[in-house]
């Protein structure tokens, strides 16, 4: 998808951003700066130690927004932590709290940059598998590697290969600089304590779109000079963005479990404790080749429906019609090129023995549902009235 816009529009402590594209709003995240933000990092204080199953043990953390967050004591490449109450302990938001589950944390803390990922307890350079031109990502990689220590490791991101040496350079001495300010924190500051907050996620989407973005829409002046300094398009001021842009009706239908197809039929979708399980459902559209037609339109449809609403972890998909592979062929290709420049990585499994395609998406922020309701505290989401 190549978005057009971008609208950002603030309310005292909550700011959203809306992405359209030629055919509409595509995207929407909301955002409260009192919540523990995926990429944030906190001294936190542990407050219980858990066991989990096969004789691992994970902790229960406060990191001062509220909610306990949890921390797994295994990490892969981290020495397993063996901590007790009390105690303090740097970490990163991983996984942002959602309807009932409290935020993830991990001790393997990330500094992410415009070029590079910066891992203090990575031993290794390595490039994102996006970066077409894997020469010269070769050849960047091992440019890093030269002016690096023996005791910190990078990722090369997708925008790496257009950087100059230089600015990788620059880059690198920011990165480090921030994790020694981190380090500096911790040692004076008393837990729980914020020690960094991630950057606006507005100059994240800019820098993500920045192929085809040809509008960005503000509310305020003093943003306009940061944004300028990472685009060149067109910068409009608007106050209530989301209202003058349709967002607010958008996020209100985005929250509907039916979605009308343009030539007929429709999806169902259902968000559960376990999984996300969306239902095409043909009408009145019965011939064998119109209902090809409308799974491939459904497959559009749920990617822009999965993007919109934030959906992820295992998402399950009954298209309408036969289930049989050679008829799915098709709908699992197109699946797959409509996910493939999705920024939560996504993974289309294929075909089920039970006919219904799976998907796994990677889960970073919370749902549109679980930002926007809270669960019936009678029925606990299971409730039914009589007609």
């Amino acid at each position: 998808m190549r978005a057009e816009k971008i609208v950002y529009d603030r309310n005292e402590d909550t700011f959203g951003i809306a992405v359209f594209d030629a055919d509409g709003l595509m995207e929407i995240d909301i955002y409260n700066e009192h919540r523990a933000l995926e990429g944030n990092i906190y001294l936190g204080r542990i407050v219980k130690k858990i066991n989990l199953a096969n004789d691992k043990t994970g902790f229960m953390v406060n990191i001062g927004d509220g909610h306990e967050a949890f921390l797994n004591s295994y990490e892969p490449s981290l020495k397993e932590a063996n901590m007790s109450e009390g105690q303090s302990v740097v970490v990163q938001v991983s996984q942002e709290k959602r309807a009932e589950k409290g935020a993830k944390l991990v001790r393997n803390i990330q500094l992410v940059g415009t070029y590079l990922v910066y891992c203090p307890f990575k031993f290794s350079v390595d490039f994102s598998r996006k970066i077409e031109d894997v020469e010269k990502a070769e050849k960047y990689a091992g440019f890093v590697q030269d002016h690096s220590t023996n005791q910190e490791g990078w990722v090369l991101r997708t925008m790496a290969v257009e950087a100059t040496e230089n600015q990788l350079l620059e880059e690198m001495t920011v990165l480090r600089e921030a994790y020694e300010n981190i380090r500096h924190k911790a040692r004076i500051e008393q837990a729980p304590a914020l020690l960094y907050a991630k950057e606006n996620p507005l100059f994240e989407y800019i820098r993500r779109y920045r192929d085809s973005l040809k509008e960005v829409v503000i509310d305020t002046p003093k943003l306009q000079e940061e944004v300028n300094a990472v685009f060149d398009g067109k910068i409009t001021l608007c106050r209530e963005g989301f209202e003058e842009y349709g967002v607010d009706d958008a996020i209100v239908e985005a929250l509907n479990r039916t979605v009308k197809l343009k030539h007929g039929g429709s999806l169902q979708i259902e968000e559960t404790h376990a999984c996300v399980a969306i239902d095409v459902d043909s009408g009145n559209v019965h011939n064998v080749g119109d209902i090809d037609a409308l799974n491939v339109e459904a497959a559009k449809e749920i990617v822009r429906q999965v993007r919109l609403r934030n959906l992820s972890g295992k998402i399950i998909v009954d298209f309408a019609g036969s289930s049989e592979y050679r008829f799915m062929k098709n709908i699992i290709d197109c699946l797959e090129e409509e996910f493939a420049d999705d920024a939560c990585h996504s993974r289309v499994l294929g075909l089920s023995r039970a006919g219904n395609i799976e998907i796994l998406r990677q889960r970073r922020r919370p749902s549109l549902r679980d930002l926007y309701t809270v669960e019936c505290p009678a029925c606990a989401g299971t409730g039914r009235v009589e007609p």
